[in-house]
C-alpha cells in the first residue's frame, strides 16, 4: 500500500462515490398501509373474490356484490393491520444509534457516521468495533467474531491483505483497513438481496386452487348435462343463464380468505400473549404442516457462549496447577469469549504472582504472562494449539481433536490444551425432544466444522449422519441426517430448496444475517429474540423471549388453524356439491329448478356468515405433522354429499306430491341451511358431533342462522311462506338424517382413513 493511498479520499471523491454508489446502508422499505392493502387485493386468493364480484355485478345483484366487497376488504385490512403491528414492534426494537467510524479524509483523521463510508476510504479499526463495511486489512492482524455472517461460532484471525466483512465484531487487535464494498454491495447486502428473492409457496394458494379446480370440474359437467337436457327438451336456454351463473358463484370459495384471516389473527393474538410476534399470518397455518425443522446452531441451539469441557494434560502438573497457570494468561480487563469461558470454568482466583502480561495478539496467536513459579520467572502462553505446538516442537493434528481448543505452554513445554464447546441453551434438549414426539425431524445447519457439528448434535440428542455442504446435492431422498456443517448463507438457501423439492414442509430457526435468505425461503421462518434486524424482517414469526420451547406453541397454533380450515374446506365441498347436484337433478327429474334465485343468494350469504367464525372454534391438538390430503378431503366430502343429496331428492319427491311447488322450494331451502349447519358440526370432529362442543361464536352463528331462516319462511320475506310446524318437522327430519350420516362419518374416520394414514 502506497503512502498516497493511506492519505484517504478527498471530500470531492467521497461526494462523487456517494452519488454513484449510494450510502453505506442496506435499504429497508418503510411500511405503507395503503400499499399493503392494495397488494393483498392483487393476489390469487383475492382474484377469486374479484371474479365473483364481477359476476354478481353483471347479474345486477348489488347486495351480494356488497357482501363480497366487505369480505375482500376485511381479509386485506386484517392482514395489513397484523403486518403493521409487527413492523411497529420491529422498528421499536431496532437501534436508532448511528455508529461513528474513524476515517481518513483529506489527509486527516475524522469521526464520521458509518453510513457515509465509500469504497476507497481508509479507516481505523480497534477491539470492540463492529466492522462497518467490507474491508481489506492493511497492516496488523485482528481477531474477529464472524458468527453473524458465517455461522462459525469461534472467532477467526484476519491477517494483512485478507478481507473482513461488514457486521462482524473485532474481538481483539487494531488495524488500518481499506473499504472495498459498502451497502448493498457488501456481503451482508448481498445476503439481504437473497432474502428479497427467496419465498416459499403458500399452502393457502395451493388449497384454493385445488378446491376451485374440483368444484369447477363438477360445475362444467353439470352445466353440460343441463344444456344437453334443455336442448333435447327444446326448452329456453336463456332462462337457465341465471342458474348457470349461480352454479359458478356457488363454486367460488368467497369466505375462504376471510376465514383463514380470522383463524390466523385469533392465533396471532394468542401467541402475542406468549411473547411471540407474528409478522406474516400465513406462518401460523404453515406451522401445522412442518415435518422438517432446520435450526441454526450458534445463537439458536446455543447461547453463543463457550464453556470448557476438559483438558488434555501432557505434563506432570496437577489440574489445579494447570488452571492457575492458565489464569495468569487470561485477559481480565477486556476478556474475550475464550477468556470468559476460562474465567467461569477454572479456579475462581489466581494466586500466582504475575510480573508482566501481554493480551492476546492475533499477529502471534497467543497471550503471554510472566509469572513467579517456585521463585523463578517463567513464561506462560495461552492461545492457538497449532502455533504453540510448533513453538514447543510437539506437533498435534488438530483435525483429530474433538471440538475447539486453546493450548497452554510453560516456557517451551506444551502442557496440554483445553477442549471448548458451545454452551447449549437450557431448553434446547427439551425442545428437540418435543419436536421429535410430534413427528418433526430436526437438522442442524451450521458454519462450524464437522466435529463441532457432531458434538452439538450429540449434546441435544440428535441421531443421524453429519454431512458437509458438499454432500447437499447428493441427497436424493428423505434420509436420516442430524446436521450439515460448513454451511454458507447460499448453502442454507440451497438446503431448504432441496428439502422442499423432496416433499418436506420446512421450518427454519435462525438469528444471523447469514440465516435471512433461508428464513424467507422456508415454509415457516422463525427468528429468535437475539436475531439481527435482517433476520427478523425475513422471518414470518419472531420469538421475543429467549425460549426455544415457544416454537412448540407456534406449532400448536398451527394445528388449531389447520383443523378449523379442514372443517371449512370439507363443509364447502359438501355444501357446493350438494347444491349444484340438487339443482341439476331437480331440473332433470322434475323439469324445474327446485330453488329460486332469492333462496340461492340467501344460502350463499348465510352459510358464509357461519364459516367466517370458524376461526374461533374449539379444537384438539394432534401430535403429528398435518398435510392437506386433498384425496382424503374429497373422500369425506363425497360420503356426506351423497347422503345429503339423496335425502334432499327423496324429500323433494315427497313434497312435490303433497304440497305446492313454491312451498316445497321453501322447505327444501330450510333443509339445505340446516344440513349445512349440521355438516359443520360433523366435520369439525372425528367423534360423534354431540360429544364435541363448538365455540360460543360458532354455536351462536348456527342458531342465529336457523332463526333467520325460520323467520323468513314464516313471514314469507323474499321466499314463499310456510307454517312454523312445517319448519319444525323439516328440522327434525334433517337432524335424524345427520345422525345416520354422522355414524358413517365417524366409522370412516376411525377405520378407513386411519388405516390409509398408517400405511
Amino acid at each position: 500500500m502506497t503512502q498516497t493511498s493511506l492519505e484517504g479520499l478527498s471530500s470531492q471523491a467521497v461526494e462523487h462515490r456517494i452519488k454513484s454508489d449510494g450510502y453505506n446502508e442496506i435499504p429497508i422499505a418503510s411500511f405503507n398501509f395503503f400499499q399493503s392493502v392494495l397488494s393483498r387485493l392483487w393476489e390469487p386468493s383475492a382474484w377469486i373474490l374479484e371474479l365473483a364480484l364481477l359476476m354478481e355485478l353483471f347479474l345486477g345483484k348489488d347486495i351480494q356484490a356488497s357482501f363480497i366487497v366487505l369480505m375482500l376488504l376485511f381479509a386485506a385490512i386484517n392482514g395489513t393491520i397484523q403486518e403493521y403491528r409487527a413492523s411497529k414492534v420491529l422498528n421499536s426494537l431496532s437501534t436508532a444509534l448511528k455508529p461513528l467510524v474513524t476515517v481518513k479524509r483529506n489527509g486527516q483523521w475524522l469521526k464520521r457516521p458509518s453510513r457515509e463510508l465509500v469504497a476507497g476510504d481508509v479507516i481505523n479499526l480497534k477491539s470492540g468495533n463492529i466492522i462497518p463495511a467490507d474491508v481489506t486489512i492493511l497492516d496488523k492482524s485482528i481477531y474477529v467474531n464472524e458468527s453473524s455472517i458465517t455461522g462459525e461460532s469461534m472467532p477467526v484471525t484476519r491477517t494483512k491483505g485478507s478481507e473482513a466483512f461488514s457486521g462482524t465484531e473485532i474481538i481483539s487487535g487494531n488495524c488500518l483497513a481499506l473499504v472495498i464494498r459498502t451497502g448493498i454491495r457488501s456481503r451482508a447486502g448481498r445476503t439481504s438481496q437473497l432474502t428479497i428473492q427467496s419465498k416459499a409457496p403458500g399452502q393457502l394458494q395451493i388449497l384454493l386452487g385445488r378446491v376451485i379446480k374440483s368444484l369447477a370440474i363438477l360445475d362444467v359437467i353439470l352445466i353440460m348435462i343441463l344444456l344437453l337436457f334443455a336442448l333435447i327438451r327444446k326448452e329456453n336456454l336463456i332462462s337457465l343463464l341465471p342458474f348457470f351463473a349461480m352454479l359458478i358463484i356457488a363454486t367460488i370459495p368467497i369466505a375462504m380468505p376471510s376465514s383463514f384471516s380470522v383463524a390466523n389473527a385469533i392465533e396471532a393474538n394468542v401467541l402475542s400473549k406468549k411473547s411471540i410476534l407474528v409478522r406474516d399470518l400465513t406462518g401460523i397455518q404453515e406451522a401445522a404442516n412442518v415435518n422438517l425443522l432446520l435450526m441454526d446452531k450458534t445463537g439458536t441451539l446455543t447461547n453463543n457462549q463457550t464453556v470448557v469441557e476438559g483438558f488434555h494434560n501432557f505434563s506432570s502438573y496437577s489440574k489445579e496447577e494447570i488452571d492457575q497457570l492458565a489464569l495468569t494468561a487470561v485477559d481480565t480487563t477486556q476478556p474475550s469469549q475464550l477468556d470468559d469461558a476460562l474465567l467461569t470454568t477454572l479456579s475462581p482466583a489466581c494466586h500466582l504472582s504475575v510480573k508482566a502480561f501481554q493480551p492476546f495478539n492475533p499477529n502471534v496467536g497467543y497471550s503471554t504472562a510472566t509469572v513467579n513459579v517456585n521463585h523463578q520467572k517463567r513464561q506462560v502462553k495461552l492461545g492457538s494449539l497449532k502455533i504453540i505446538s510448533q513453538e514447543t516442537n510437539q506437533i498435534i493434528d488438530e483435525s483429530k481433536v474433538h471440538g475447539h481448543t486453546v493450548a497452554l505452554s510453560l516456557d517451551r513445554q506444551l502442557l496440554g490444551f483445553y477442549i471448548l464447546k458451545d454452551q447449549i441453551r437450557p431448553d434446547s434438549v427439551t425442545a428437540v425432544q418435543k419436536f421429535n414426539r410430534r413427528g418433526i425431524k430436526v437438522i442442524i445447519l451450521t458454519g462450524d466444522n464437522h466435529k463441532s457439528a457432531e458434538q452439538t448434535s450429540h449434546q441435544i440428542g440428535l441421531t443421524g449422519k453429519i454431512i458437509t455442504k458438499e454432500a447437499i446435492n447428493a441427497i436424493k431422498m428423505k434420509t436420516n441426517i442430524a446436521a450439515i456443517s460448513e454451511v454458507l448463507p447460499e448453502n442454507k438457501l440451497d438446503v431448504i430448496k432441496k428439502f422442499q423439492k423432496l416433499g418436506y414442509t420446512v421450518g427454519m430457526i435462525g438469528d444471523g444475517i447469514n440465516d435471512a435468505p433461508a428464513l424467507k425461503q422456508a415454509n415457516l421462518g422463525i427468528a429468535v429474540n437475539t436475531a439481527t434486524d435482517i433476520a427478523k424482517k425475513a422471518a414470518k414469526i419472531i420469538l421475543m423471549k429467549d425460549r426455544l420451547l415457544s416454537v412448540v406453541d407456534i406449532v400448536d397454533s398451527g394445528h388449531r388453524v389447520y383443523q378449523r380450515m379442514m372443517t371449512w374446506t370439507i363443509t364447502k365441498l359438501v355444501r357446493t356439491a350438494e347444491l349444484t347436484l340438487l339443482l341439476t337433478l331437480g331440473y332433470i327429474f322434475f323439469r324445474f329448478m327446485p330453488l329460486s334465485l332469492n333462496e340461492l343468494v340467501l344460502i350463499a350469504i348465510l352459510n358464509d356468515l357461519v364459516t367466517l367464525v370458524l376461526g374461533t372454534d374449539n379444537t384438539t391438538i394432534t401430535y403429528h405433522p398435518e398435510n392437506w390430503n386433498f384425496k382424503k378431503m374429497i373422500g369425506q366430502a363425497s360420503i356426506l354429499t351423497i347422503g345429503w343429496t339423496a335425502s334432499a331428492l327423496f324429500i323433494l319427491t315427497i313434497l312435490i306430491k303433497n304440497t305446492t311447488i313454491s312451498k316445497a322450494s321453501t322447505l327444501l331451502f330450510v333443509f339445505l341451511i340446516a344440513s349445512a349447519m349440521l355438516t359443520i358440526l360433523m366435520t369439525r370432529t372425528t367423534r360423534p358431533f354431540w360429544l364435541s362442543l363448538p365455540s360460543f361464536a360458532v354455536c351462536f352463528s348456527i342458531i342465529f342462522n336457523l332463526i333467520i331462516v325460520s323467520a323468513l319462511a314464516v313471514l314469507g320475506l323474499g321466499i314463499p311462506k310456510i307454517s312454523i310446524l312445517s319448519i319444525i318437522n323439516m328440522l327434525l327430519i334433517t337432524l335424524s338424517i345427520s345422525l345416520i350420516l354422522d355414524m358413517i362419518h365417524v366409522w370412516i374416520n376411525k377405520y378407513v382413513h386411519k388405516k390409509v394414514d398408517h400405511n
